[in-house]
């Protein structure tokens, strides 16, 4: 059946929230999912994409709104990728993440007779990010309600966060709820200052154009790092524009650029120049400091990564002559938090620059009972690391989205620590990692913690102890 000959359902009840955040309704036997929706509306849809026991769909109009659905504090909702639960109450989304929890360890996990601990909320449900990456595109997205524009010139460009699902469009975001200042007011004095000046903007089709990325990142010491990404080295280009931001801001920690001419937007092979202050910013967890730098993994939202730290050290119940392997350490944050507790911490992490940054935390903390290894996870951990370093009491990890590979779910259950506290940013990958140590562990605590509120988004902790 072609696309535009897919049926329009009219008056479909949305009734509940799956996965990734995309509501569902029922219609005919199969289930129907809808973007930027609630489980109370009520709404016509068409088809976009049929199968046996599911179809996909775009929302065409809704004809009633859910009770629970409240207006939404940003102008830039519903274009903007970021933020798509503006519309539910925050104690609705709550529930959802908590039922995210439950829907994918008792599906995927197997899990059963499941309790769940109440997920900890955000005590800020704004300006709770400490870091936040913005785009500079050639051509911004266009509201159907603004006035014509000419195919050329600068009222075309935008600097802000994606379309939803179009990776060649941004929304120009005038006012961001997610990070404190100065972040407004360096986007939109960098925005103003650049086509004034006629620096062009990126086109990610054509490779072409100036301005291409800008990182701010800021910490709860009032610390801030701006990094500005050029996708060409015109060094005269690049110090007038570090100078003004350098004289309109002087109160800026760390003052970086990089020139990516690659034709994707990762940076973690890119040199990093400093043009002013340090090259790094200071993080403060209880007590703690942390160094980070450009490329470093830290937790974006502080005050729950605080948190989540406290539950980790709670779920491990580590006592004094313990040894620790802290798996997909990042910067060290879990290992250098909870040394305090143990006789000593093992770090691995596949980014080197990481593990300068775990190492360099350490020092900075006068904590000496950590050690750190940088490689790839599946075959650093094998017999002969643990030879070397000492069976670990206790494993605790906090991998990628992705989860865990096969080989070091292997070499776990070969270690067969006392103990694995499974932190995740994803509940999916981590009941399906779960399932294959459910024959050696038993589930003992389940901790969500929710770290991105008005996002689908929720990680999770998880306590197995051996059988």
């Amino acid at each position: 059946m072609k696309k535009k000959n897919y049926p329009i359902i009219e008056n479909l009840l949305i009734t509940d929230i799956a996965a990734e955040g995309v509501s569902i309704g029922r219609h005919d036997n199969y289930v129907i999912f809808v973007r930027k929706v609630i489980p109370g509306d009520i709404v016509d849809v068409q088809l976009t994409r049929k199968r046996k026991a599911y179809a996909e769909s775009k929302l065409l109009k809704i004809r009633e709104f859910s009770k629970d659905r409240i207006d939404a504090f940003c102008k830039h909702f519903g274009k903007c990728g970021g933020c798509k639960w503006q519309m539910l109450a925050y104690e609705k989304q709550l529930e959802y993440k908590e039922k995210q929890v439950y829907d994918q360890l008792s599906r995927l996990g197997g899990l059963k007779n499941l309790k769940i601990n109440p997920i900890i909320a955000s005590e800020k449900d704004k300006y709770y990010r400490n870091k936040l990456e913005f785009t500079f595109a050639q051509r911004r997205w266009l509201d159907e309600t603004e006035p014509f524009i000419e195919n050329t010139g600068r009222d075309l460009e935008g600097l802000g966060f994606h379309v939803q699902g179009m990776f060649d469009r941004i929304v120009d975001i005038q006012e961001c709820f997610l990070q404190n200042e100065p972040s407004n007011e360096i986007r939109n004095k960098l925005r103003e200052f650049t086509k004034q000046e006629g620096y062009d903007y990126y086109n990610s089709r054509t490779h072409e154009g100036m301005m291409r990325n800008l990182m701010i990142r800021t910490s709860s010491t009032g610390e801030t790092m701006l990094v500005v990404v050029f996708n060409k080295d015109e060094k005269k280009l690049i110090h007038a524009l570090m100078e003004f931001l350098n004289q309109e801001f002087p109160n800026i920690t760390s003052l970086q650029y990089i020139v990516n001419t690659k034709f994707n937007d990762s940076i973690y092979d890119q040199e990093v120049i400093c043009y002013k202050g340090r090259n790094y910013i200071l993080e403060d967890l209880d007590g703690l400091k942390f160094r980070i730098d450009a490329k470093s993994f830290f937790q974006t939202n502080t005050e729950q990564a605080l948190n989540l730290y406290n539950k980790t050290v709670e779920f491990a119940d580590i006592q004094a002559n313990d040894l620790v392997y802290d798996l997909y350490t990042g910067t060290g944050t879990i290992a250098n938090f909870i040394a305090k507790n143990c006789k000593k911490v093992v770090g691995i992490d596949s980014v080197p620059e990481a593990i300068a940054d775990a190492k360099k935390n350490s020092e900075l903390n006068n904590i000496s009972n950590t050690v750190f290894y940088s490689g790839d996870m599946k075959d650093m951990l094998n017999s002969d690391f643990i030879s070397k370093n000492g069976k670990p009491d206790t494993i605790i990890l906090d991998p990628p989205r992705a989860g865990v590979h096969e080989n070091v779910i292997n070499i776990m259950r070969e270690i067969s620590a006392n103990k694995i506290v499974y932190v995740s940013c994803n509940p999916a990958s981590q009941a399906r990692d779960i399932a294959l140590l459910s024959d050696i562990y038993d589930v003992l605590e389940i901790q969500p913690v929710d770290m991105f509120p008005h996002t689908h988004h929720v990680e999770n902790i998880v306590l197995l102890v051996k059988k």
